[in-house]
């Protein structure tokens, strides 16, 4: 038996006016998701424990089986794993965004976040912005690391945990609202525009249209975490498809394989065909038994707004990756269960975040049900299934 997870991160929504009051999983084309759910269990799950704030490190901990109140210790370190940062006891991880600030002639506090991602900024041309930062504000105590697109790391040498703001939940308010408390880091920030804000790479991104990546913004605190080991847990041997630090990291600290996947960015326009290649390998050819397969695609979408482009990337996942996953297995004639769910939701109406339980379907090629209904929230809701403690749902996967 082969085990699957396919994630679309920040898939669950809102019903929206625009799409007929349906929301953009059940507006979209997904007809291997609905004929899926057709043959599978489907239910909901809470991930986000109560009283945790809503986000992809403590939903993506749970849906592979961690219990966040246990293991999570913040969202930095879990990058930091991924990308081989070595923390020491006292050493504070945070994430360092490279986002964009509206650039009126106003004090910084005063101007407004509006982009998170940069137009997704490539990690190329993040890596020479994030040196030329590194160049004027690296201290002893302060050390920049490069990760993947906007999304990079500071480790603050014996530091302490503090209250900051993530972006992606401030969109279009005034920066000051937000600032970290630390002074340093504040200072740290404040500089970064003037530093970033005319650099070449810059002025020529504004040239082509493109929003340019003109301030880091600190968020995402958290000490060295410990997590358990996966194959120790599940007698599994496992390994994680994803082109986000954050999933790679959670990946190096249960003791899972990364597999890379040439041209897989996070972005609407990710090399889908690859992740889903990749996955069958694994399975059919390289002895994994059990393969995550993560797409960040939805959750961009629904920070940037776009209704339109959420769809797709909904009917992306749909196509590019479930079906040809799907195909590879029943060809192989290998007996497999299947978990297809989003990690939380992101809604269009609030461009960030929350906390609502995520619709899942749970398939088993060797146990078929007979169901009538598609793949979306409603359906899940009105199926009266509902896992309240999110990080047990994996046991349904494996359970006998």
């Amino acid at each position: 038996m082969k085990y699957v997870i396919i994630l679309g991160d920040g898939m669950a929504d809102e019903p929206i006016e625009e799409l007929g009051g349906k929301t953009p999983l059940e507006y979209a084309r997904t007809p291997v998701m609905d004929d899926l759910a057709g043959r599978s269990e489907v239910g909901l799950a809470c991930t986000i424990p109560q009283g945790m704030k809503p986000g992809s490190d403590t939903a993506n901990l749970a849906v592979l089986g961690c219990n966040p109140r246990q293991y999570y210790t913040g969202r930095s370190p879990l990058e930091a794993l991924s990308i081989g940062v070595d923390m020491k006891e006292g050493d504070i991880a945070i994430r360092t965004n490279l986002v964009t600030l509206s650039e009126e002639e106003e004090a910084y506090e005063d101007k407004r976040i509006l982009d998170h991602s940069s137009d997704e900024i490539s990690t190329e041309d993040a890596a020479v912005l994030l040196e030329a930062v590194r160049k004027e504000l690296e201290e002893d105590a302060y050390h920049f690391y490069v990760g993947t697109s906007y999304r990079h790391l500071l480790i603050w040498s014996k530091g302490s945990v503090t209250e900051l703001t993530p972006p992606h939940d401030v969109l279009g308010q005034r920066a000051g609202d937000h600032l970290p408390a630390e002074e340093k880091l504040r200072a740290m920030q404040k500089k970064s525009y003037e530093i970033l804000s005319k650099h070449p790479i810059n002025l020529e991104r504004k040239a082509k249209g493109l929003n340019p990546a003109n301030s880091c913004w600190f968020w995402g605190a958290g000490t060295r975490p410990s997590l358990p080991s996966f194959e120790g847990k599940y007698h599994k041997k496992g390994a994680m498809i994803s082109a986000v630090d954050l999933l790679k990291g959670i990946a190096v600290g249960t003791g899972m394989a990364n597999i890379h996947v040439e041209g897989a960015n996070g972005g609407l326009h990710t090399n889908y065909e690859g992740k889903a290649q990749a996955a069958a390998d694994a399975l059919l050819k390289d002895g994994f038994d059990f393969v995550y397969v993560h797409v960040e695609a939805p959750d961009e979408m629904g920070h940037q707004g776009s209704v339109e482009k959420k769809v797709q990337a909904i009917e992306y996942l749909d196509e590019r990756v479930i079906c040809p996953i799907r195909e590879a297995l029943d060809k192989a004639k290998e007996p497999y269960r299947l978990l297809v769910l989003p990690d939380h939701p992101t809604p269009i109406r609030v461009r960030t975040h929350t906390s609502d339980p995520i619709p899942y379907l749970l398939y088993d090629s060797e146990k078929e049900l007979r169901r009538i209904g598609a793949y979306n929230e409603r359906e899940a809701r009105i199926s009266g299934i509902l896992v309240e403690q999110g990080y047990e749902l994996i046991r349904k996967l494996f359970e006998n």
